[in-house]
């Protein structure tokens, strides 16, 4: 991989099975809170932003649970185990049009490998790559 070449990192998080989508821009598909990082960024600090920005609640980060390759993307996921206080409401951003939450067996394939690994987390951070 040169030095100029593009590879993506994001963070998302696994509350309760949180899902988001958007009718607005993207694959108007259902994911999981989350995205990019930003230059400068860790992985947590990203899924701490995205998650403020997308839902307007500050998640607690409990543990990372698995890095995900995306050749499709070129990308790599980390998937975080996080809590929503119990005091949250959640308020989208305008980025998104809503949000449910949603059963492990009503997710994509991939999200069910995903949220399975991290529901059923062992301490070992697993990877993957679809």
């Amino acid at each position: 991989m040169a030095f100029n070449d593009t590879f993506r990192l994001s963070s998302h998080a696994v509350s309760q099975i949180l899902m988001v989508t958007s009718y607005f821009y993207g694959s108007f598909s259902w994911g999981l809170p989350g995205g990019a990082l930003e230059p400068g960024e860790t992985i947590h600090d990203a899924l701490i932003r995205e998650c403020s920005e997308e839902l307007n609640c500050a998640v607690v980060i409990d543990y990372l649970s698995g890095v995900y390759f995306h050749s499709a993307y070129n990308s790599q996921a980390f998937i975080f185990r996080c809590t929503l206080p119990l005091t949250s409401e959640i308020q989208l951003s305008h980025e998104h049009s809503e949000f449910r939450f949603t059963p492990v067996s009503e997710l994509s394939k991939v999200q069910q490998i995903r949220v399975s690994d991290c529901l059923n987390y062992s301490g070992v951070v697993v990877s993957n790559k679809f």
